[in-house]
């Protein structure tokens, strides 16, 4: 676990404290260039940060579980001693996401840019449709596809849907191997990032 100051990996700072929080990061967690990590953040084992994301954990905490991917240009925080971020394990969260002090329980699917609020709660083995808006306290039922601006519900996700939803989490585990593999054959200076 990472527990002090700014902290390099692969030549770029990506871990940042605020006042005396650290971000605390499991070693088989994969981070992409350009993510970055503020303060009170937890991830857990085999989980993926992607490219531009970032998660800040200033002004309450962010926890995150195991086996859970990040993707692009995520943007993760909280509220004022309100509302912490907490999500589960074998979580998919898709690019350019937005989520704000909402609670995602394990194996969920949130897609892409959908932004879910303070103290929404996305129950297990259930999926946030692609640009989807969560509004504040909705909660989204154990087995159910939610979709639209607001949210609604949309109907009962399939049994191969919901089998998806968990092999992607050992997709990116997957992808992340593949891309740690890729940038160690490049010739890297720390110009580049």
């Amino acid at each position: 676990m990472a527990t002090s100051g700014l902290q390099r990996i692969n030549n770029e700072i990506h871990l940042y404290p605020y006042k005396d929080l650290y971000p605390e990061l499991h070693e088989t967690v994969f981070l992409a260039p350009g993510v970055k990590l503020v303060g009170d953040v937890k991830i857990g084992e085999h989980s993926s940060v992607w490219y531009n994301t970032v998660i800040r954990g200033d002004v309450h905490y962010v926890k995150i579980g195991s086996y859970t991917n990040i993707q692009d240009s995520s943007m993760l925080h909280v509220t004022n001693g309100k509302a912490p971020l907490n999500i589960g394990n074998r979580v998919t969260i898709g690019h350019a996401v937005k989520l704000h002090g909402c609670i995602l329980m394990d194996l969920c699917f949130i897609g892409i840019g959908a932004i879910i609020l303070d103290d929404a709660v996305v129950e297990e083995n259930s999926m946030v449709a692609a640009g989807a808006v969560l509004p504040p306290g909705f909660v989204v039922p154990s087995g159910k596809i939610v979709g639209g601006v607001p949210a609604k519900v949309l109907r009962n996700l399939t049994k191969e849907e919901i089998t998806d939803i968990d092999e992607s989490a050992d997709r990116y585990v997957q992808y992340a191997k593949i891309t740690t593999e890729s940038l160690k054959n490049m010739n890297i200076n720390d110009n580049q990032f």
